[in-house]
């Protein structure tokens, strides 16, 4: 009689399945950044941020439904700065991917998570991973024979790497301060407005047009709405650092979504930076006091 292996039982099954969904969440914010740059010359790229924003604020306040009485000035201006932290990021972010190619552009962007971890390991350790990111910058803003690299570009991902870091801080105290999912809802109306202006002035009446109205709904689901309900899944079945591992090879992800999506081609250098950012990365993750 054959025994069952532990590879088949029904627990190995569900992480397995956990971390199918992680890196499906990782894909999915990838392949709908691609998109949204194939609608940059129409609604510009804070039109898209303003579309993204707006139909993710809508499907979180449908499904939080949030009260708005019952919370203090410091809980709203807390929701209110996160929003703002939110634009700032995916507008910072989206302004850098019209520049440079995606997988770069996402590998400066996670140094503000990792600046941040490194910040707070207090470890010697720390040093290291901080000295591999610094040789994957200095190669992607080298550019070389491999290809120029925007000035701007690289500006504008590391401004989104400053403000995720923000939002990771912002996200914590408004988790706390709000039930739920209801902080995050009003945090993305929040953004929403603030975008307005930008979206209203680059892409006018674009921002009307069906078909990117119908790709910026896209991008709002892949980018938002589908990986956080795989990662809230995900999150139940494996471990916190298991994830956080995972989420590191997001530059890696956003190199092959480019190149299948946008057909943008690195070279060795950046492939090499990628891969030294991916490194810093997962060695800050295992390596932090409160993995």
């Amino acid at each position: 009689m054959n025994m069952p292996s532990v590879a088949d039982s029904p627990a190995a099954s569900g992480y397995a399945g956990a971390l199918g969904l992680v890196l499906a969440a990782i894909l999915c914010q990838q392949v709908g950044a691609a998109l949204a740059v194939l609608v940059f010359p129409a609604a510009g790229p804070l039109g898209m941020v303003f579309l993204r924003l707006f139909f993710s604020a809508v499907v979180l306040l449908a499904f939080a439904r949030p009260r708005l009485r019952g919370y203090g000035k410091a809980a709203w201006w807390t929701a209110a700065g996160f929003g703002a932290a939110m634009a700032a990021m995916n507008s910072f972010f989206y302004a850098a991917i019209d520049r440079l190619p995606l997988g770069v552009a996402v590998t400066l962007e996670v140094l503000g998570p990792l600046v941040l971890s490194v910040v707070a390991s207090r470890r010697w350790i720390a040093v290291l991973w901080a000295v591999l990111a610094f040789a994957g910058v200095a190669l992607i803003s080298r550019g070389g024979a491999d290809g120029g690299i925007d000035p701007l570009g690289v500006l504008f991902a590391l401004g989104a790497a400053a403000c995720w870091a923000f939002f990771i801080l912002l996200n914590a105290r408004t988790g706390a301060a709000f039930p739920g999912l209801a902080g995050l809802a009003l945090a993305m109306a929040f953004g929403t407005v603030i975008t307005v202006p930008g979206a209203v002035l680059t892409a006018g009446t674009a921002l009307l047009d069906p078909l990117v109205l119908a790709v910026g709904l896209g991008v709002a689901l892949m980018s938002s709405a589908l990986p956080y309900a795989f990662e809230l899944i995900a999150l139940r079945r494996i471990p916190a650092a298991t994830f956080s591992v995972l989420t590191c090879l997001a530059p890696a992800v956003a190199a092959l979504a480019g190149f299948a999506v946008l057909g943008q081609e690195l070279g060795w250098s950046h492939l090499v930076a990628i891969a030294l950012v991916i490194t810093a990365s997962i060695g800050a993750v295992r390596t932090s006091p409160q993995r």
